[in-house]
Formats: structure tokens, sequence, C-alpha cells
């Protein structure tokens, strides 16, 4: 079953692991945590470890029974990229992409140099770069996180992305080469820590300086769309330009897990 999205920027989202570990000030107060514990007294068996870092069989091959094209956040309940991630998992899931290629996978992820070295691992087993409808994508907190674009930069695929949100401190001057699209946002739920202005414009205004596409999610607040998406009485909708993006596969027969790089 399709889950539609109230994230902004993609459409539906798939989980095939669930739970992560807290490695960096953006994660504080992470709405995935707060969310599987509710999801667990509901009684979803997904959620029966709660935030332990999971894998789940069962939903390898969702997206190929979805025939209406989507954006698709990868996992926006866990980080696909985890340490306790397998490379053979990891690979079934992007077979998985590989196979439904008509829908934009949108992959986030914490963790840059666990997937610089799985799309080494792509490229050793397909021969080619992570094609262009699989967007793959880090985040940055704040100024202290920056290098995270600098591994991002490494990764071997054909469009990359930065999810700066929660934007919880100045960012400063940021490279931008190599980089299709920034998004940002201010931190949401009891807790949130403000989203000023002047960092988010700043971003923005080098996201312009460098022709790269730019999205504003929220302000934040204690719910996520009180404050609305517009600065200035401006909203931001930018995607990145992709061109390239691979044949329409006419197969919706699963892949098997020895297939995956």
């Amino acid at each position: 079953m399709a889950l539609g999205s109230k994230i902004e920027w993609t459409e539906s989202t798939w989980n095939p692991t669930t739970g992560c570990t807290k490695i960096s000030p953006g994660c504080a107060n992470c709405y995935a945590d707060r969310l599987t514990k509710r999801l667990k007294a509901m009684g979803q068996k997904k959620y029966a470890k709660e935030f332990q870092y999971t894998e789940h069989n069962s939903e390898l091959t969702l997206p190929l029974n979805w025939k209406k094209p989507k954006k698709i956040f990868v996992n926006s309940m866990s980080d696909l990229f985890h340490e306790d991630a397998t490379m053979e998992f990891i690979g079934a899931c992007f077979s998985t992409m590989l196979k439904a290629n008509w829908h934009i996978y949108q992959v986030l992820t914490k963790r840059p140099e666990k997937m610089i070295e799985f799309s080494k691992l792509f490229v050793s087993y397909f021969g080619h770069k992570i094609p262009a409808n699989i967007w793959m994508g880090t985040s940055i907190e704040n100024s202290d996180y920056k290098w995270r674009a600098d591994k991002l930069r490494k990764v071997q695929c054909q469009i990359r992305f930065l999810s700066i949100e929660p934007l919880i401190g100045s960012v400063g001057k940021i490279n931008l080469k190599g980089i299709n699209w920034v998004i940002i946002g201010g931190e949401s739920g009891y807790g949130f820590r403000p989203l000023k202005k002047e960092w988010a414009m700043d971003v923005i205004d080098q996201c312009n300086q460098q022709n790269v596409s730019v999205f504003f999610k929220q302000w934040g607040g204690i719910r996520a769309k009180a404050g609305g998406r517009t600065i200035d009485g401006k909203t931001y909708n930018g995607y990145p330009k992709v061109t390239n993006l691979p044949p329409r596969s006419k197969s919706r027969i699963p892949i098997a897990r020895n297939k995956s790089p």
C-alpha cells in the first residue's frame, strides 16, 4: 500500500528499514524516534523494536506495485546507510529502485561515508553511476557539519542534494559545487529550536549565486506547518533539473536479493 506523505518536497514514503541512532545535534528532537513509540503502542508490528535499526525484507519490492510515477522519500523513519545496515540489504533496495525506475527516489543520510562506499560497489557491479532517478542526499544542520557536503561530492551518482534541516545554526559559506538541490527547513515538535531568518536567507542567496535549485520547506514550530513556508512573501519550490532519466522499465517482476550489488 502506498504511503502518501505530508512532507512538502516528496509525494510518498518507502521504509524498507526503520529505526536509527542519533549521531549529531540535528538528531536531538528526531520526529521518527517519537513516532515509532506511538506506532508500537498502536500495535504496528513493524515498529515492535521502536527506534532500533531494523531491516524489513517484506518491504523490499513495494515500489514495484505503484504504477503511477511518484517522488519517493526512501526511509523517512530511518537511515538506509546506518552503521548496522548490510550492503546486501542496501543493494536489494537499490535493485528495486532500478527496476521500478518510473519513480524518483530521494535517499537521505547523515552517514555519507557509507554512501560513498556503496556507490563504489554500485559502479563496480553495474558499470555506471547511480542513475538520475535516484537522488542521493545528506543532512547538514549547522556549520559544524558542512563536511558532509564534501563527502557527498564523492558519491558516484548523477543527482546530489542537501537537506539543511533542521537548520539550528548558521551554515556560513558553503561550497555547492556538484550539488543539484538544497532543502531548507526549521525544526518542529516540542522543544524545537527556532530558525532565524538570516540563516535561511544566507543559504538561499548562496544557492542563487551558485545556480542551485532551492526548496524552503517550513519555518517549523510545535506544529510543523504553523509557521508557513514563505519568506518575505516568497515561496521557494525549486527541484533539481533532471534530463537523463533512464528508459522506463517494462517489468514488474521483483528482484532477487542475489542480484543486488
